[in-house]
């Protein structure tokens, strides 16, 4: 008889173990002639070499599970044994879980656009107007890759100038006058990483939350970066963006080019790019409309009045 220590990394022991250790019987109940002890994170196996090794590679597989959707069953576990597809594996157009085990899925067909066009290119610009889900769909992709360790970092920026305001001329010190600006970066982050974890990413870099000027002299390797309100960069920042890029990296660019906050005389970074880089290959542009605003439903109602008014 032998005895081996698996640990749980970055899962959620009460999503592991079950309500009540439920997975943790049924586990239990596959391996009767092993002695199986959890505590923590951390779980005690004793039996035979050729069990434990059985053990050893379904718990694998359900520890990424449990990172992938944030939650696990008995039929899971189950359905993981016998290589078959999960509940959450067979859903279609899910791409992460929320904090609360709310599968967080495309709601739209170009949301879905959005989503393949990442997977077939390692840079995407989402265009379209508020409320269609780019910077939402854009972070849960981000924390997915993440989550599958495709990638080590999530990088998240957006211009610190919006509405014609400057943070030079803005009270508070740096930290107090970036954070209003970075906000709506936060809350899609809250949804889906716990407060704890996503404190303690932060903490080590792991997610990274900045101005579009702190990006400048950097090289960023083996993440995802992601650029919000990117019509209110001019050329020369975009460009300056777009080169950090680099190996192992993903970038997401978003913008909706009715809302820039630009002087008049500022010529807009994203429809720059728009024009100097389609048709390069690695690169691809989705647009999203009025068809894919997920918000309250008087959000689409409202951008349609603005946008006939601008046309009149």
């Amino acid at each position: 008889m032998i005895e081996k220590l698996f640990i749980l990394e970055e899962v959620t022991p009460v999503v592991f173990y079950g309500a009540g250790n439920a997975n943790m019987r049924m586990v239990k109940s596959l391996y009767p002639k092993l002695r199986i002890l959890a505590r923590d994170n951390v779980v005690k196996v004793m039996g035979s070499e050729e069990d434990i090794e059985a053990f050893s590679a379904l718990f694998g597989k359900m520890q990424e599970h449990c990172l992938k959707y944030n939650a696990l069953t008995e039929d899971d576990i189950v359905q993981l044994l016998n290589g078959g597809k999960t509940r959450e594996e067979s859903a279609e157009h899910i791409i992460v879980y929320s904090t609360t085990g709310r599968p967080i899925r495309a709601r739209s067909s170009n949301q879905i656009k959005l989503i393949q066009a990442y997977e077939r290119n390692d840079m995407v610009f989402a265009i379209g107007p508020a409320g269609t889900g780019k910077t939402f769909t854009s972070i849960a992709l981000a924390v997915r890759a993440l989550k599958k360790k495709e990638i080590r970092r999530i990088i998240l920026s957006r211009p610190a100038v919006e509405a014609g305001e400057k943070l030079g001329f803005l009270p508070g010190d740096m930290r107090e006058k970036i954070d209003p600006y970075l906000q709506p970066l936060y809350d899609a982050l809250e949804e889906m990483i716990p407060p704890v974890k996503l404190q303690e990413y932060m903490e080590q870099n792991i997610v990274q939350i900045a101005p579009l000027a702190f990006m400048r002299g950097r090289t960023l390797n083996d993440a995802v970066v992601i650029l919000d309100e990117a019509q209110n960069t001019t050329p020369s920042q975009i460009k300056m963006f777009l080169t950090r890029m680099g190996h192992n990296t993903k970038m997401i660019i978003n913008g909706d080019t009715t809302q820039i906050d630009l002087p008049t005389s500022q010529r807009s970074g994203l429809i720059d790019a728009m024009n100097v880089l389609s048709g390069i290959e690695g690169i691809a542009f989705v647009h999203l409309d009025q068809s894919d605003i997920v918000r309250h439903r008087l959000v689409t109602r409202i951008v349609e009045a603005y946008k006939k008014e601008k046309k009149e």
